[in-house]
């Protein structure tokens, strides 16, 4: 089972169709679900999709070197990936992640899916929730 807030599913889905015809390929991370301040009826450790690394961060230093700068360390096991042209599954070009999640046109709900490492589908729960605030320590 993968979840994931509305909220995050619907700006993905959105910036998947505003860069149709081209697919995106977005580092997700997650929440526990105990720090949620609403109880969502899961174990508190259950991790929970709720932020996306915007993809043009550190892209000169990850196109020259490899390396990914703009995920934080122990973070991003999740990837949304968006297959303009189909198909809803995951596919050779996708990197690999614990989990995927997958879209297609017309870019709703209805067409998006789960996927584990290998390739199998997963339940996608979509969770009416926000994310707990968070604050920059000084």
């Amino acid at each position: 089972m993968v979840y994931i807030t509305r909220g995050l599913l619907d700006a993905l889905l959105e910036m998947a169709d505003a860069e149709e015809p081209s697919g995106v390929s977005v580092v997700l991370a997650s929440t526990p679900a105990g720090e949620f301040e609403a109880d969502l009826g899961l174990d508190p450790e259950t991790p929970v999709l709720t932020h996306f690394y915007f993809p043009e961060a550190s892209g000169s230093v990850t196109a020259v070197f490899g390396v990914d700068l703009g995920t934080p360390a122990g973070r991003g096991r999740a990837r949304f990936v968006s297959h303009p042209q189909g198909p809803l599954e995951a596919t050779r070009e996708d990197t690999f992640a614990a989990a995927l999640v997958v879209a297609v046109p017309p870019w709703d709900e209805a067409s998006c899916a789960a996927f584990d490492r290998n390739d199998r589908e997963l339940d996608l729960d979509v969770l009416d929730v926000e994310p707990p605030e968070e604050t920059v320590a000084g």
